[in-house]
């Protein structure tokens, strides 16, 4: 049986959060009154998910194995290294701070990826390469648009990150014989 890491609600909620950090940080850079409406439609997507979430049957299992949890952290730990170096060197090195955003949502999705494995939860991989390819999109959007497109890629990490945690940590039951 797939069990993703530290249980799906608990999972599922953590991606909620970080989906509402993406909008709320970053909508602020959309043209015009988007701001406030894709700031509004955050909380209340964020909210939905939650309701989603929390309305699911609870899923059993065994607790992460210690090499699974050594992987979470060796992530997490190369996440809050790669993300402020690289922010430095596309700032200052190649003076492109449009694209730090999509940096972002690029190491965050990269981190995703060793979760599908060690935690034998396939959403994971799914979940990384959205993210990733949207960083990789909106990376070459804005550098031939400008920043609406950075803060754009941002908010659409946000709605992926919902709709995963959302949709993507359930675990289906086994079809009858």
């Amino acid at each position: 049986m797939n069990t993703p890491v530290l249980g799906p609600k608990l999972g599922s909620m953590i991606g909620a959060v970080g989906g509402l950090v993406f909008i709320l940080v970053n909508a602020g850079g959309l043209p015009g009154p988007l701001p406030l409406i894709v700031r509004i439609a955050g909380v209340i997507a964020f909210a939905l998910v939650l309701w989603t979430v929390l309305r699911r049957p609870g899923v059993g299992g065994e607790p992460p194995s210690r090499s699974a949890m050594r992987t979470y952290w060796i992530c997490v730990a190369a996440e809050v290294v790669a993300i402020p170096l690289g922010a430095s060197v596309i700032n200052n090195v190649f003076e492109q701070p449009d694209l730090t955003v999509c940096w972002v949502v690029l190491v965050v999705g990269a981190h995703f990826l060793p979760f599908a494995r060690a935690f034998d939860a396939p959403v994971f991989t799914s979940l990384g390469w959205v993210l990733i390819g949207l960083a990789v999109a909106g990376g070459a959007l804005a550098l031939a648009t400008g920043a609406v497109a950075a803060a754009a890629t941002a908010v659409l990490a946000g709605a992926a990150l919902f709709l995963f945690s959302a949709f993507g940590g359930r675990v289906r039951e086994p079809a009858a014989a």
